[in-house]
């Protein structure tokens, strides 16, 4: 991408985000899209969160690609090019990387520049002779993928459950867009959390150490930072919640007082305990996902799940 291309997703990114917030905070309940978490800090916070003992995801989905990945390259098959959504460190790829024959290329897709150019080096380091071509992009939004990789097989990646951030709509609509980007013979390998007990959920989105409540609140600070806020970050609290009858972790950001704030030419009221939904985390069966899989137009090939019934990875072919 040129620096001109560059500058420009850059600035609709940011345009984005200012649409985002004026609107999600001006509609009841208000509610800001859970994809402006990832700026540079967000992004730093939520790899301390993937390093906490009571988040179990990232560790459970990295055992599970340690041991599968063979078989997850069988299905892909030689000389695909990787295409990873919402890519961050890329720490996971890598598993793939190493296990795919003949691959193409690897593009990872970030909202954050700070995290692909930090990847981006990296992985040239560990892998030199890789084709590494970054996109900076939302990847909810049409995108075009790099000219090198035409004619190959394209390969998805979506790990972390990052698809129980939207709603069953959303999913099918992601889902759907994935195929049409990835095409007819694409694939896609994706990380689907599975339903368990509120013993287990509640401490993973409430750490101890308050990381997660320290990476919510980052949203706060970011929308002072670009969209010149004057939000009191000591007025609002992380708060996180299990909807048992939708089977989904709900995140908050809670007004501990009646107070207002100035975003950009706006003054935005918050009555005290009124809060701002920042993300859901849907937790599947798997049943129920590969359901809502085939809702879009995909085939579950196969998939792999931990002793514990924690998690899961699904191989999705088009069907």
């Amino acid at each position: 991408m040129s620096p001109q291309s560059q500058a420009l997703q850059t600035e609709r990114i940011l345009d984005d985000f200012a649409g985002a917030v004026i609107g999600g905070l001006s509609s009841r309940p208000k509610e800001i899209p859970c994809r402006y978490l990832y700026d540079a800090r967000g992004s730093e916070l939520f790899e301390k969160i993937t390093e906490l003992d009571e988040y179990y995801p990232t560790r459970t989905e990295i055992a599970l690609l340690e041991r599968h990945a063979p078989e997850m390259a069988e299905l892909a098959g030689p000389g695909v090019a990787l295409i990873e959504f919402g890519s961050g460190s890329s720490r996971k790829s890598r598993h793939l990387i190493d296990a795919l024959r003949s691959l193409r290329a690897y593009v990872p897709i970030d909202i954050s520049d700070a995290a692909l150019s930090e990847a981006e080096q990296r992985l040239n380091g560990r892998y030199p002779r890789l084709a590494v071509l970054p996109v900076h992009a939302d990847f909810n939004q049409p995108m075009d993928l790099p000219e090198q990789i035409r004619g190959a097989r394209r390969v998805g990646f979506f790990p972390g459950s990052t698809i129980g951030n939207y709603s069953e709509k959303e999913a099918v609509e992601f889902l759907v867009g994935a195929g049409k980007l990835l095409g007819p013979d694409g694939a896609l390998i994706i990380g689907v959390d599975l339903k368990k007990d509120r013993e287990v959920l509640i401490p993973a989105y409430n750490d101890k150490k308050g990381v997660t409540a320290a990476f919510s609140l980052n949203l706060l600070e970011r929308v002072n930072r670009e969209l010149c806020g004057t939000l009191d970050l000591n007025a609002f609290v992380h708060r996180p919640v299990y909807n048992e009858e939708l089977g989904r972790i709900e995140i908050y950001l809670e007004s501990l007082t009646d107070q207002e704030a100035r975003i950009l030419d706006r003054v935005f009221h918050f009555s005290k305990g009124e809060r701002i939904h920042i993300e859901n985390s849907q937790k599947y069966t798997i049943e129920g996902f590969r359901d809502l899989a085939s809702q879009a137009g995909w085939a579950a090939a196969r998939y792999w799940v931990d002793i514990q019934d924690y998690f899961s990875i699904h191989f999705l072919t088009r069907g």
